[in-house]
């Protein structure tokens, strides 16, 4: 087994919390949180019943590779979280929460992601030399994109 990381990230949003969480929870934008350079593309057809062991087959490129990736929705609670994990896939380990807290002024927004690289210690180079800051890249989109629907406080 090689090391498992963590990426966090925050978001506030000026927007009530069912509103956003409809959003999310829609599998279609996602396409619109995601970089044009990952190729991204759903491929389980529409519409997408968002509940506690849905999968969700995509399509994306990777460093120019074209990979399958399915993930699984592990627990769904509407406006107030959901998981998905990874059934396969380009990491060995990966699984997403996405959390949603009303706060005074909009929603609270926090994605937590675990994931593991295949490859052992080759995999924790990997990470030290491009996959961290290509998850960086593709969350930090991910935040611009979410303000540009949303707004910003």
């Amino acid at each position: 087994m090689g090391r498992r990381f963590k990426l966090e990230q925050i978001q506030i949003i000026p927007k009530p919390r069912s509103e956003v969480f409809a959003f999310f929870a829609d599998a279609r934008n996602l396409e619109r949180l995601t970089p044009d350079f990952l190729g991204f593309q759903i491929l389980t057809p529409g519409p997408i019943e968002m509940k506690a062991g849905a999968s969700i087959d995509y399509s994306i490129r990777l460093y120019g590779v074209s990979l399958k990736w399915r993930t699984r929705i592990e627990a769904f609670e509407p406006e107030s979280r959901f998981v998905d994990t990874q059934i396969k896939g380009p990491y060995r380990y990966w699984h997403h929460l996405h959390e949603f807290e009303e706060v005074e002024r909009g929603t609270r927004m926090r994605d937590i992601v675990d994931y593991e690289l295949p490859l052992g210690p080759l995999g924790t180079v990997a990470r030290a030399l491009f996959v961290r800051k290509s998850l960086e890249r593709i969350f930090g989109y991910r935040r611009q994109a979410v303000i540009e629907i949303f707004g910003e406080l």
